[in-house]
């Protein structure tokens, strides 16, 4: 048996990333929290992803998670925008 080893085509953004991104495409920073409006990441956060490792990524969604709670907002995945106080 032959095995041949296949290079992950990164072209393909699906592919090239195992765990999706939290951004909503509302990227504003808070210069009260430092955090995005949108994906309550930090820029350090924010530019680490595509290269970040699967247990980086899960950590930051953590984050993320505690953030929102933090902040008061719903957890409702159909609403995409911030309701808590900004």
């Amino acid at each position: 048996m032959i095995r041949r080893h296949v290079a992950l085509d990164v072209s393909d953004p699906k592919r090239a990333m195992s765990i999706v991104s939290p951004c909503i495409n509302i990227c504003r920073m808070s210069p009260v929290s430092g955090y995005c409006e949108g994906c309550f990441r930090t820029i350090p956060e924010i530019t680490e992803w595509s290269r970040a490792s699967d247990a980086r990524k899960t950590a930051i969604l953590a984050e993320v998670a505690a953030r929102r709670q933090a902040a008061g907002l719903l957890q409702d995945p159909s609403r995409r925008e911030c309701v808590g106080g900004a």
